[in-house]
């Protein structure tokens, strides 16, 4: 956790301020306090509008960061942000990543994770399918995201915690325990938080708002190396996960179903469309290159041979990186990278999980 939490926390707390200005806001200022503390010329300079200049000094009258932490802390609530080290590595490559998260649990030890959403008006068909799915899965050693909604959501996070795998949650509201929203799913939360973790990137106090599904579904994807959908409508909001997917360049898979059920529709079309077609879990681990994933997670000790493989695995870690972001931490530049990854691929010492991304297993 960065020592300038509090702020970030205090100028999330301003519904103006969304991803894009805290990354005008971040780039201007070296430090989030002093961002707090800046007056209206110095925030114009970063990029700001005059009208939000305004609204963030207005802001500022009533909320105490302090006080504010208090509050966090209290719900026993942490933050991770976009400047500390252990931000989800996956989600930091995604357009507009959030600047904040809140969590409860731990987010510091998962690997593999897939995603898996669909509709609230579950049929036993699609409920049974979630339920054989995801147990293999998780004990090939994926970790199962999803939204913590009624339906294909809560029977992916329960059947991931049944065959004794971690789950994260993405919500839709703030994760105070006070707050309606949250409140109807604590025995569920209550259940994941020690077996992975419940995330938010809406402060306490948010109830689960129409307007901010959509945004919670893109952090689903951005957690994910891919999208499983079970069951969806026309126009579910599981497809708007798929869509994401898409634009994230992970991974869209679709379990089939039967040609005179609505719910099955979407799903259906997705396939149709290309999404890769799933009845039975190893569909998911050969599109993702997983189908040894067992091997990878037993065998973490990776000896590297030269300098520059020391460089490589000097910037990954458990979390999957794309070939960018990797020739731009070592500074070799894309095609030299992605020589030496192949390399080290054939000694075993990386991982190619498809999509352009890597892992290395410690």
């Amino acid at each position: 956790m960065s020592t300038d939490s509090k702020y970030y926390n205090a100028f999330n707390l301003i519904p103006e301020i969304g991803p894009a200005r805290f990354k005008k806001i971040c780039a201007r200022f070296k430090n989030l306090s002093d961002a707090w503390k800046a007056g209206r010329q110095e925030l114009l300079y970063a990029g700001l509008e005059e009208k939000i200049c305004g609204t963030i000094i207005n802001y500022r009258l009533k909320i105490n960061p302090d006080a504010e932490w208090e509050k966090l802390l209290k719900e026993k609530i942490s933050v991770i942000t976009i400047k500390d080290q252990n931000y989800p590595k996956l989600l930091k490559e995604i357009p507009a990543p959030p600047a904040i998260l809140y969590y409860r649990g731990d987010l510091s030890d998962f690997e593999f994770p897939l995603a898996v959403v669909g509709s609230r008006k579950v049929s036993s068909y699609g409920r049974q399918a979630v339920a054989d799915l995801v147990s293999d899965l998780t004990r090939s050693g994926m970790t199962i995201v999803s939204g913590m909604a009624l339906g294909v959501d809560t029977a992916a996070h329960e059947a991931a915690l049944a065959a004794g795998g971690k789950t994260i949650a993405i919500l839709a509201s703030g994760l105070d325990n006070s707050n309606p929203s949250f409140g109807s799913r604590k025995k569920l939360a209550d259940k994941i938080i020690p077996n992975g973790a419940i995330v938010s990137e809406f402060p306490i106090g948010m109830p689960a708002l129409k307007q901010n599904f959509p945004i919670r579904n893109r952090i689903i994807s951005g957690f994910s190396l891919g999208v499983l959908i079970v069951e969806a409508a026309e126009a579910s909001g599981a497809l708007i996960t798929a869509k994401y997917a898409l634009e994230h360049n992970r991974e869209v898979f679709a379990v089939p179903g039967s040609v005179y059920w609505p719910n099955s529709a979407g799903t259906n079309n997705l396939i149709k469309a290309g999404a890769k077609m799933v009845t039975r879990f190893n569909d998911v681990l050969e599109e993702l290159n997983l189908t040894k994933i067992k091997d990878y997670i037993n065998n973490r000790s990776i000896v590297s041979s030269t300098p520059e493989e020391q460089v490589i695995l000097s910037v990954l870690n458990s979390e999957p990186a794309h070939l960018d972001a990797i020739a731009k931490k070592s500074g070799f530049g894309a095609a030299k990278a992605a020589s030496i990854l192949m390399l080290m691929e054939m000694k075993g010492a990386v991982k190619n999980l498809g999509g352009g991304n890597y892992t290395v297993l410690k």
